[in-house]
This record gives C-alpha cells, sequence and structure tokens, in this order.
C-alpha cells in the first residue's frame, strides 16, 4: 500500500504532521532552491507563483519511481513588494524584524503532492500577519531567546514559540502559516483511503 512522505527537512512541517497523527516517510529533495528562485524572478514570477513552483518540484523529484504519496511544500514572505529568503544571521534576522515591525506581510505557503513523477493535487494558501510596534529592547530579548530558531523561517519567527508575542494581527489559516497547510491535506489522503475516513 502506498505510504505518506514528507519532501522536506523542515522541523515545523514535521511536527503539523505528527501533531495530527499522520505517519510518513520525511526525506530531503535536495533542489537547489536558490537558483530555481533566481530563474523564476527572472522570468517574472511573483512570490505565491513561486512557492507553488517549489513545492511542485520538490515533490515530483521525491516521488519519481515510487508510488507513494510525496508531499513537497515551500513558504515564501512578500513584504512591500519583494520577495524575502531565510536570513543568514542574528544580525540580519534583526533588521528583518526592524523592517517588518508595526507593519503587515503576507505568507505564501504551497503544498503539492505528487505520485509516481507527476502532481495530483495542490493548494496554495496567502496569510496576512501584522506585527505589532515592539520596543528594541523587546527585538534584542526575543532573538536572545531564540538565536539560531529565528533563521529557520523566512519571517525569522516560530509561531508555534514566542514568535507568537511579535503580532498585533494575523488573518489566515495556522498551518499554512507554520509552513503546511494541512485540512485540504487530510482530506486528499482519507479520499485516497491513505488515511482512515
Amino acid at each position: 500500500m502506498a505510504g505518506i512522505v514528507l519532501a522536506s527537512k523542515s522541523a515545523a512541517r514535521r511536527a503539523v504532521l505528527d501533531g495530527a497523527g499522520v505517519s510518513y516517510e520525511a526525506t530531503v529533495a535536495g533542489v537547489d532552491e536558490d537558483a530555481v528562485k533566481a530563474s523564476l524572478l527572472a522570468e517574472g514570477a511573483g512570490a505565491r507563483d513561486i512557492a507553488d513552483a517549489l513545492a511542485e518540484l520538490k515533490a515530483i523529484k521525491v516521488s519519481r519511481g515510487r508510488g507513494d504519496y510525496v508531499i513537497g511544500a515551500d513558504q515564501t514572505l512578500e513584504f512591500e513588494g519583494k520577495l524575502y529568503d531565510k536570513a543568514d544571521t542574528v544580525d540580519e534576522a534583526r533588521d528583518r524584524l526592524r523592517a517588518l515591525r508595526g507593519k503587515p506581510h503576507r505568507l505564501h505557503s504551497a503544498v503539492v503532492v505528487a505520485k509516481d513523477g507527476a502532481p495530483i493535487w495542490r493548494e496554495v494558501v496567502t496569510a496576512t500577519l501584522t506585527m505589532r510596534d515592539f520596543s528594541d529592547a523587546f527585538l534584542e530579548a526575543y532573538l536572545a531567546e531564540e538565536g539560531e530558531h529565528a533563521l529557520g523561517s523566512v519571517g525569522c519567527y516560530r509561531l508555534e514559540g514566542p514568535g507568537a508575542q511579535l503580532f498585533s494581527k494575523i488573518e489566515g489559516d495556522y498551518f499554512a502559516i507554520l509552513g503546511l497547510p494541512l485540512l485540504g491535506l487530510l482530506d486528499l489522503f482519507r479520499r485516497h483511503k491513505v488515511l482512515a475516513e
């Protein structure tokens, strides 16, 4: 019987599936995301389409030659018309959070399921998150607590952790913000009899 494979090394995505009680195998897709993003940006693709394309590429690559249901996922952050990647250093995270402070940004979370090298289902969910106008002292305390964890997401926050304190308003699906839109995915697996109805 076909199983479920997560083509991602993301701890947050694994935690979402673990929390939902889904049995799966995790593997790394091995996609050169920077090269793909650069190519798509050169073609004029927007942040939403880039998330969708990367999710599809990961799912297809891992699903080739296997009959499992492979989940590919990607998330992009769009702020004031620009696409942002993960920060490389805590100093870069500090600058990012200062820029986002007091303003809204959008997270585009894409999930694609592929089987035997072809996509069979996809969803892209956009959430709008507004950061509160936090103090510099709060920012320094936050970064001291989060440290390297701040570099694990494009927004430099974990909503399931101390990052929740950065926000004044959140509009959108919680699971999508964590990087894996979940409810449609679970419904797909129930329809394909991979999960119990």
